[in-house]
């Protein structure tokens, strides 16, 4: 019997070269912050996304995108990206994390990509939205999807040395989550709403000394494979289960195979060693500062992390946009 292939570790490191695709993207969506309008902020992301993409060595997929072909001319699922040449890689993409968030002149908004060895980024497509919990390094190995949110939150204070009322859960505010909110509370632990950007919001619950404790709730299932890509780099911990919104979508996933009761980790939504994850700020939120312009230019603050080496890097940048005009791939 033949026993499955490791992916081998990525040669080089790709971070720095996934960072100068989501400050692209960044810069040429912040200009429509506030003006109302999700789409236009959307495709101005989209664009310069792509355009970064297709200037790196690599034989990229979009494996998660804004969507399939027919719907998204561009970074659709299955799209190809990268000069064709070197590493076979899957892609994830978010343009803008948050479009609503920035629409409406509201903090939150990133710019985020990841990226891994060709096959081994697994997103259950089949539902849309999926229930998570999502911790960092301290408390990986005690969350329990399946088990109650008291239980939880007990195994993490536990896990953490702290007390549940210095135990902080972020939710996204939806009325679906009302039961949620109620146990939290009854737990005993402090709850931050946000109403949009849960991939910040996982990360900042993974990353050490945040002010976020937990994630908790029901969001996009891409959303969540993204999240656990950057999960990976910490060496935090995201558990997800499909949620079918109606009986409908429950028959479907399950005829073409999909278990609606499985439990996937970080590992199972991301495979093998070695993935790459960076993210912009468009928006100025708690994880990361947004676009901001001065006279000729603009300053930017960024995410780059590898898993093999778990190094997570801050990355502030100052553009001149004089001498970046001046590269044609840029205008």
């Amino acid at each position: 019997m033949n026993k499955a292939r490791t992916p081998r570790p990525i040669e080089r490191n790709i971070a720095m070269e996934l960072v100068r695709v989501t400050e692209a993207a960044a810069l040429a969506a912040a200009r429509y912050m506030g003006m109302g309008d999700k789409d236009l902020v959307d495709q101005a992301a989209v664009d310069a996304m792509r355009t970064i993409l297709n200037h790196i060595r690599m034989d990229g997929v979009v494996v998660i995108g804004e969507g399939e072909k027919d719907q998204a001319p561009m970074l659709y699922i299955g799209e190809s990206v990268g000069d064709g040449a070197g590493l076979q890689v899957d892609v994830a993409v978010d343009p803008v994390d948050g479009t609503r968030l920035l629409s409406r002149g509201l903090p939150g908004a990133i710019s985020a990509v990841a990226l891994s060895a060709r096959g081994t980024i697994n997103c259950p497509r089949q539902f849309v939205y999926m229930n998570k919990i999502v911790v960092g390094r301290e408390a990986r190995s005690v969350i329990d999807i399946n088990a109650s949110v008291a239980d939880n939150l007990n195994n993490i204070a536990r896990a953490k040395k702290r007390k549940i009322p210095e135990i902080t859960v972020v939710v996204l505010d939806r009325p679906r989550h009302e039961q949620l909110l109620a146990d939290i509370r009854e737990a005993g632990a402090r709850v931050k709403l946000i109403s949009d950007g849960d991939v910040a919001a996982s990360i900042q619950a993974a990353l050490p000394d945040s002010g976020v404790d937990v994630l908790m709730g029901i969001g996009g299932t891409p959303e969540g494979v993204l999240s656990a890509a950057a999960i990976r780099c910490i060496g935090g911990e995201i558990q997800g289960k499909a949620w079918p919104r109606d009986e409908q979508e429950r028959r479907a996933a399950a005829s073409t195979g999909i278990d609606v009761d499985r439990v996937y980790t970080a590992a199972d939504l991301v495979k093998g060693n070695d993935m790459f994850f960076a993210a912009t700020g468009v928006s100025s939120g708690e994880l990361l500062q947004g676009v901001r312009y001065y006279t000729g230019g603009a300053r930017t603050q960024s995410l780059a992390m590898r898993s093999l080496s778990g190094t997570v890097r801050w990355i502030e940048s100052i553009h001149d946009f004089k001498r970046l005009h001046k590269l044609r791939f840029l205008d």
